[in-house]
């Protein structure tokens, strides 16, 4: 069992690590003062900070570490790769790795059988691409998202999102001809209806508001979609609502954009989140968990759709061959035992945040799908209403213990351990949080 060890916070390398970065690197990280982790070195579920204490992340550097931290496999794959070829630029030249992963990635990502896939540095670049490629391909000016929505910081993946003003204010004008609209989130659904009820009045507002009075459907090149919205607060959409936007969107020949980069790669228990929805999308965007931590992102379409000409778009360092050995030992890892690891040890967990959700009053809506989960802090679970600086208390209180976790949303905490997370590893989480929360709620 990963228990944590905590000697002091803050350390006194901690401090002096935060004084130096503080002086040189850019205050736009999110950092959070003392209550941040200065990480050494790591092992699985484990992080062991500059001061020698020890965590259990159930973070995984933000859905990164699918495989857990320094996984050997991935180590020893990462170490042979550098010893042979570091860089030759994927753009200009060939190499096996690359063609390689682009091999592996078309076989598993849903969709057309015929695939091409573009490589890139990070899931912002690969939504970029996503957004070139739709436009190219349809001749099309619009996009559409969904409010709550995260898709990246650069000016184009920036236009797509929508889950916090401050990551937009003061960058405007972004990339123009980009709708938003409401996401399925059934727990605080903005048209005050409940599901099933409801007839999906959220996706009927798409044809019957936007594509009448915004936009011709006819002019949409690409919907983004988040088959679990992520930042925006670990909303899962009621069964049956991606495949009636599929249906929908299809209709206009408007093509349907699966943004996997937090929500795939094994994290929901199958290998990408939207296979929970039968739904195959026209184009899947990956990052996060694809390389174990190397920088690496992905855009896959179907031979069809990827038709644009040579020079049309480029990546000088997309698809270096380290970051794509170090994808495909992660891929081979996480179908020979962990997207099923993570099913497993999911079905395990869900119910423990359920129970724990039932004894707390400020406690509610324990969802998600697989190791993708998320509880709500709220001030009664009547009116839902979120406290976030009690669920800030609780991300706080929690690392102090020893367990580093993650806000999301207006007032929720995600759990989002590593693939490799066990069954006791779960338990001591819980048992942390169940003392942070009687400190924090006073009970």
């Amino acid at each position: 069992m990963a228990k944590p060890e905590i000697k002091k916070l803050p350390g006194k390398a901690f401090e002096a690590l935060v004084k130096k970065s503080n002086k040189y690197l850019s205050p736009s990280y999110t950092r959070d003062g003392m209550y941040s982790v200065a990480a050494d070195h790591g092992q699985g579920v484990n992080i062991w900070d500059v001061d020698g204490n020890k965590f259990l992340d159930f973070a995984a550097g933000i859905a990164v570490c699918a495989t857990g931290h320094c996984h050997p496999n991935v180590v020893k794959t990462i170490s042979d790769q550098a010893g042979k070829l570091l860089h030759m630029s994927g753009t200009d030249f060939y190499y096996p790795p690359q063609s390689a992963l682009a091999e592996k990635l078309a076989e598993i990502t849903p969709g057309s059988p015929n695939k091409k896939v573009f490589l890139s540095n990070s899931g912002a670049e690969s939504v970029e691409a996503a957004m070139k490629l739709s436009r190219y391909h349809t001749k099309r000016p619009y996009w559409i998202a969904f409010h709550g929505a995260f898709h990246g910081r650069t000016f184009g993946a920036l236009s797509l999102t929508s889950s916090k003003y401050v990551q937009r204010q003061r960058f405007a004008p972004l990339v123009p001809q980009v709708i938003h609209v409401p996401y399925p989130n059934c727990y605080r659904c903005v048209f005050n209806e409940t599901y099933p009820g409801c007839d999906l009045r959220c996706l009927k507002y798409i044809e019957d508001v936007v594509f009448k009075g915004e936009v011709p459907a006819e002019e949409v090149a690409g919907f983004f979609v988040e088959p679990i919205q992520g930042e925006g607060g670990y909303n899962v959409p009621p069964q049956g609502y991606m495949k009636a936007l599929n249906a929908l969107i299809s209709k206009y020949g408007i093509l349907f954009i699966d943004d996997e980069i937090q929500a795939g790669m094994g994290r929901t228990g199958k290998m990408f989140a939207i296979e929970h929805d039968e739904v195959l999308p026209d184009i899947v965007t990956i990052a996060k968990g694809i390389a174990s931590g190397m920088p690496l992102g992905a855009t896959v379409a179907s031979s069809a759709i990827m038709d644009w000409k040579p020079g049309a778009h480029a990546s000088t360092f997309g698809g270096n061959p380290v970051s794509c050995r170090a994808a495909l030992a992660t891929i081979e890892l996480l179908e020979q035992e962990l997207v099923e690891n993570a099913a497993k040890v999911g079905d395990y967990f869900l119910p423990q945040l359920e129970e724990l959700v039932k004894k707390w009053p400020n406690l509610d809506h324990a969802r998600g799908r697989g190791l993708m989960l998320g509880i709500e802090v709220v001030k009664s679970k009547e009116t839902r209403e979120g406290l976030p600086e009690k669920r800030l208390a609780v991300v706080r209180q929690a690392f102090m213990r020893g367990l580093i976790i993650l806000p999301c949303g207006a007032s929720g905490i995600r759990f989002i351990p590593p693939l490799v997370v066990t069954r006791e590893d779960v338990d001591t989480a819980l048992s942390i949080l169940a003392d942070t929360l009687k400190e924090v709620f006073k009970r």
